[in-house]
């Protein structure tokens, strides 16, 4: 298979798999089996100043939304940065290294936003051999209340200076991680690179109310029936994590600078979307914390197959080959047609896609009785939405048909070789077929 090894920012890792910055990377014992397990690097827990220790919840910290298998489609959680001090947290790390010394080893900080207290934290972690920083500019929860985190994260010129600082008084390179709670991820990654950082990282979780408890009338998670927004991840944020990452691939004042993915990163197939949108690597958390470690196996696996399928010779060959294929919604050709088609032999005769097409969609799905249900798509009606593939419950049983893109020379139309329909753009309405 294709080698995965690495080298991101100057960091060297055997894959580009890491445990972000999370409960999984909070002390020695985990870090020790995520990287027996064959996790290629971490970022471990976000670390603050010296001082009284950080007071968590004793109670829920996390809260989940369920698919109808009970799979976890998306969590959120209320905790806080590590809640161990400070000198433990250092002298497991230079011991993390020393054991480990082929993998990578991020340290991420959070303190306040002041030049003496960034200046005095960076040598300490310096000093335990850590391969680099992650500035944590993106918890939304607990610490940005504390002009910490997503406070910081979301005003660009807050995060090009702690950047600098960062810069100015350490050696190590500095990721900077950007919190999605923001109108535009483009200021603050341009901010950063402003900043001198080395790379970005995102996204960090989502501001959420997770639910609502029917009984109690509490939100959860409920700490003596009383709760707070939290952070939301897992795969239901992965569309938002892959706009994000991919609008920063192809924004000009952002070339060059380098990405570490988070977002919903479940599996290989995951991680290579992300790498195809200009991610040099990626993090993974709630998908370890839901299924353990081991899942990196899979993931190994997985992706040195494609890469290798594909013919890519590394990890770095594969990064960024789909952002030419992503533009903004104006250059779209609108010329371009598809219909839906249903194959008979497949069709179970459960009658959603006519039901969904014909109450909130085109009324492109004609429905017949003759001895059992029939339902066959009306070409002329049908604008190829994709809602009825969307909610068929049978794989490739309703698809689109994409229409030849070849000219009829004589007409201008675009001719469908299986059927030879001439689908022209009407002269007032590029979007409507004459």
């Amino acid at each position: 298979m294709t080698d995965l090894k690495t080298n991101f920012i100057g960091i060297e890792s055997p894959n580009p798999f890491w445990l972000a910055s999370a409960p999984p990377t909070d002390k020695a014992y985990n870090v020790n089996r995520a990287f027996e397990a064959g996790w290629g690097g971490v970022v471990w827990k976000t670390l603050g100043e010296a001082g009284p220790p950080i007071v968590n919840v004793s109670g829920p910290r996390y809260e989940a939304l369920h698919g109808r298998d009970r799979s976890v489609i998306g969590f959120n959680n209320i905790e806080l940065i590590t809640d161990r001090p400070l000198e433990i947290n250092l002298a497991e790390i230079k011991q993390i290294k020393r054991d480990w010394p082929d993998r990578a080893l991020v340290v991420s900080l959070m303190v306040p936003c002041q030049e003496e207290a960034w200046k005095a934290i960076l040598p300490l972690v310096e000093d335990t051999g850590a391969d680099g920083l992650e500035l944590n500019f993106g918890c939304p929860h607990g610490m940005s209340e504390r002009g910490m985190g997503a406070a910081v994260g979301q005003v660009p010129e807050y995060v090009e200076m702690v950047t600098a600082w960062c810069k100015q008084y350490s050696r190590l390179p500095v990721i900077v991680k950007l919190t999605p709670n923001v109108t535009s991820i483009r200021q603050p990654a341009r901010a950063a690179k402003s900043g001198g950082a080395d790379a970005v990282s995102l996204i960090n979780t989502i501001n959420s109310v997770m639910s609502v408890d029917l009984d109690s009338l509490s939100i959860k998670p409920s700490i003596d029936n009383m709760g707070t927004h939290g952070g939301y991840c897992g795969p239901a944020v992965k569309p938002i994590a892959l706009h994000m990452v991919s609008d920063l691939a192809r924004d000009p004042d952002c070339a060059g600078l380098p990405i570490s993915a988070i977002g919903g990163i479940s599996n290989w197939r995951d991680a290579a979307e992300f790498m195809l949108l200009g991610a040099g690597n990626v993090q993974v958390c709630t998908a370890a914390m839901t299924h353990g470690f081991k899942i990196v196996d899979d993931m190994i696996d997985g992706l040195g197959r494609f890469l290798q399928d594909k013919g890519f010779a590394s990890v770095e060959d594969a990064v960024g080959r789909a952002v030419p294929t992503l533009t903004d919604w104006q250059h779209l050709n609108l010329n371009y047609t598809v219909k839906a088609q249903i194959d008979q032999d497949l069709c179970i005769q459960c009658g959603k896609c006519h039901i969904v097409c014909e109450d909130t969609s085109h009324q492109a799905i004609r429905a017949t009785r003759n001895g059992k249900r029939h339902y066959e798509v009306m070409e002329d009606e049908c604008v190829g939405c994709n809602l009825c593939v969307t909610v068929c419950p049978v794989e490739n049983c309703l698809t689109l048909r994409s229409l030849s893109n070849e000219v009829d020379v004589r007409t201008g139309a675009y001719v469908d070789p299986d059927k030879k329909l001439h689908w022209t753009a009407h002269p007032n309405n590029p979007m409507a077929g004459v």
